[in-house]
């Protein structure tokens, strides 16, 4: 094969900004959550904003493969950016980081972006406007990549649209005939609920490794007990993983349950890419035949190194 991972997902780039809870409440933005906005309240945003601390090719799947990357697994990324500078500047960048993108434009579309902005507490509060990206379809789906990598990865967040829904279904069924692994993250809690039905389908008939925290797995199978969610995704998956921040990670494979403690980090900073780069270390470590709690160190590992800092870019090794 010639890609360990392929990734679909929303091209963005991502503008850091630091800033503080009173600069949300004066601009109505909802602290700790992913905000969907139109391009004009992003320009309005963004003339407010102070000093970027980085902008760089972004989005949860373009993340979790430049993590990849960094780990030395070979990745590819399939995802629509505008004929514009900005999606330019996001195919350089995720290149830059060794992972493989033959662009699809829009010509109508602006690349979408995502300001985020991090308050000193670490969190980090995302006002996204999605842009381009949302017109990915069946149409732009590169079903040689698919059949040639190990694992495809599906980020939840570009589920959204129906066309995008499609998409999932091809890329799902090309994975499944050339023998490969189907991985979906739920990405975010109201957009489980928007689509719970359409997303419980994906999971139950698709999904062979699921990536979620502890609020998306409730949401997905409408339940307040996060064990009785876990116990569910494993009767549809073969790997289920449950993310619980400061907690660790809980890994449902058959009938073993796993359970690691997060790894120790001086000072969170930012936790921007925190879900992106755990998935980056499991996913090299199931690539690369490690166990599954091998693999989630790994992902413990990658997502504490991230949150160390700001931007969603490893800094070391």
């Amino acid at each position: 094969m010639t890609y360990d991972l392929c990734a679909i997902g929303n091209a963005l780039v991502d503008v850091i900004v630091q800033t503080d809870d009173a600069f949300l409440i004066q601009n109505n933005i909802v602290k700790g959550a992913m905000t969907l906005v139109d391009e004009a309240r992003a320009a309005a945003l963004y003339d407010k904003a102070g000093a970027v601390v980085e902008m760089a090719s972004g989005g949860s799947a373009a993340n979790t493969l430049a993590g990849f990357a960094f780990f030395g697994g070979k990745g590819a990324f399939q995802g629509k950016v505008g004929a514009d500078e900005t999606g330019r500047l996001f195919a350089h960048d995720l290149r830059a980081q060794g992972v493989h993108f033959t662009t699809a434009e829009s010509p109508h579309l602006p690349t979408g972006r995502s300001l985020i902005f991090v308050t000193p507490d670490a969190q980090r509060s995302m006002n996204t406007s999605l842009g381009a990206a949302v017109a990915f379809g069946s149409e732009d789906v590169d079903a040689a990549v698919i059949q040639d990598a190990a694992i495809t990865y599906l980020e939840g967040y570009l589920f959204d649209k129906p066309q995008a829904q499609d998409a999932f279904r091809q890329a799902a069924k090309l994975a499944h005939k050339a023998g490969r692994m189907l991985a979906l993250t739920l990405s975010d809690s109201f957009c489980v609920l928007r689509h719970r039905a359409a997303f419980l389908d994906l999971v139950a008939n698709e999904v062979d490794l699921l990536f979620s925290n502890e609020a998306e797995m409730k949401a997905l199978y409408d339940t307040e007990d996060s064990q009785a969610a876990l116990d569910k995704a494993r009767a549809h998956t073969q790997i289920a993983v449950m993310t619980r921040g400061a907690k660790g990670v809980t890994v449902a494979s058959g009938a073993t349950t796993h359970t690691l403690p997060a790894h120790p980090v001086s000072s969170v900073v930012d936790t921007t890419g925190a879900g992106d780069l755990f998935a980056a270390g499991f996913l090299y470590g199931v690539t690369q035949g490690r166990t599954v709690t091998d693999s989630a160190y790994l992902g413990t590992l990658a997502a504490s190194e991230i949150i160390s800092h700001y931007g969603s870019r490893p800094q070391k090794k």
